[in-house]
């Protein structure tokens, strides 16, 4: 009988060409244009989950995009694991910046360059190869079950709704996702949490007609000018959020888990070359481990109005927009920061402008314990492959469906991610390293060795 990492190294090169395949798909789900594209993707991560070696596989259909779910439950005895992922990419706009095509995946210095290669395509698709593994060398030691969505990227609007409607479907032990980042495969890190998130879209009109800038200006209200102000206005000197009760029930880190954060490895000025800036910025008191991890935070994610076409027109715009977000940490409600950041632009408006704010998509913070037999099972499974114990650390970014999952299947979430904080993710040339993505193939199924031990 092969061994995993035999098995591993003989088809390791069909593993990668098969990820190819799937990231040459442009299931981009916030574009309509693409609708056909998410069904196609569907269907190929179904049809991959049943090469694997799964004993059923269905695409469920939504309001939205379809969901992919895939089972097999060798002995109802055994614990279930259930692994989530998603297969919608972000928008890969801004086109021009892109060194290759982002739906035309090339591997370039050991890095699969493409949109999704590590968000989440490259990553969900390890638990597939690595199921695959322990099926075809009779090691499957769990009873594992897949759902893979197509809405991760905005938010999940439709996944609540299945989640609740098949809770039998999806009864498991604990919730397996690998949609996070290490520190580095020198120094590798499980994320213990991952930050909330509140997304606004923000619409200032002044006129009813976009005006000479000559005839009208200093006349009438700009509203570039009137929401690039507001915005301005949402942090002070100290980079503070100044909205009122945005820092309510804050959860404030403890000295302990800030000693802990500061143990993790932090190179300053390889982390100011690699971004290409000559200084760091944000909240004043804490470090930039800490901005990124344990506080709270508010961005503006795009801006746009007037004229933006080649060469000058003097105009004086009628409308100005923007879209902005808040990450959230844990006791902040993602309802009531959307609620506090709509009336906050609405209040400060000026009476020369009109204003427009409405909700995007949110989803609350979410935090696992350390002390349970899944983290540590993920804990040896990482220290088994890697030969060092990872370090603890909280994530950045947001899994919008996390607190959903435990609130209505009653099971705690274990994040096993493999990328790298650096691969580019939701911007221009997205990358993936070919070690990442073999390590984690290797590392996964003694997670599921380790959690079926008794």
């Amino acid at each position: 009988m092969q061994t995993w990492k035999e098995y591993l190294d003989k088809n390791k090169d069909r593993f990668l060409e098969e990820l190819l395949e799937l990231l040459r798909i442009p299931s981009v789900s916030a574009r309509s244009e693409h609708k056909p594209d998410m069904q196609k993707c569907a269907e190929a991560v179904k049809q991959r989950l049943l090469d694997a070696g799964v004993d059923k596989a269905e695409i469920y259909a939504t309001e939205g995009h379809p969901v992919v779910y895939a089972e097999k439950i060798g002995d109802p005895s055994r614990p279930t694991v259930l692994v989530y992922g998603h297969y919608d990419v972000q928008p890969p706009d801004p086109l021009e910046l892109w060194h290759s095509g982002p739906f035309d995946p090339v591997i370039k210095d050991g890095k699969i360059y493409a949109r999704g290669s590590a968000d989440d395509k490259g990553q969900f698709y390890m638990h597939v190869k690595a199921f695959e593994i322990m099926v075809r060398t009779g090691t499957l030691p769990t009873n594992v079950k897949f759902i893979i969505e197509g809405e991760e990227e905005i938010g999940s609007p439709n996944l609540a709704k299945f989640v609740t409607s098949h809770r039998d479907l999806l009864k498991a032990d604990v919730i397996l996702i690998s949609d996070t980042a290490m520190l580095s495969l020198e120094t590798p890190s499980i994320d213990i949490g991952v930050r909330g998130l509140s997304y606004i879209e923000v619409e200032v009109t002044g006129a009813n007609r976009d005006l000479h800038s000559g005839v009208y200006g200093g006349a009438v209200a700009n509203p570039i000018t009137i929401l690039a102000q507001m915005i301005a206005s949402c942090h002070d000197a100290n980079n503070h959020i100044t909205i009122p009760g945005f820092y309510d029930g804050v959860v404030e880190a403890t000295p302990a888990e800030r000693k802990l954060m500061a143990a993790a490895p932090y190179d300053e000025a390889a982390y100011k070359k690699d971004l290409g800036v000559e200084e760091l910025w944000g909240e004043k008191g804490y470090t930039t481990n800490e901005r990124t991890g344990i506080r709270p935070t508010l961005e503006l994610n795009g801006i746009w109005g007037g004229y933006t076409g080649e060469g000058a027109k003097t105009v004086l715009p009628s409308r100005a927009t923007a879209k902005i977000s808040a990450r959230l940490v844990p006791n902040q409600s993602a309802g009531v920061i959307t609620e506090k950041l709509l009336n906050y632009f609405k209040k400060i408006a000026p009476a020369s402008v009109t204003v427009r704010a409405e909700e995007h998509h949110g989803g609350e913070p979410y935090m696992t314990p350390i002390d349970s037999k899944a983290y540590r099972a993920a804990a040896s499974a990482i220290e088994a492959v890697f030969h060092k114990a990872p370090i603890p650390v909280r994530g950045g970014g947001s899994i919008p469906i996390c607190a959903l999952f435990e609130k209505e299947l009653g099971i705690k979430i274990v994040f096993m991610g493999f990328g790298l904080d650096s691969d580019n993710l939701h911007s221009p040339n997205e990358k993936f390293g070919l070690v990442n993505f073999y390590k984690g193939i290797e590392t996964i199924p003694y997670f599921h060795k380790y959690f079926a031990e008794k």
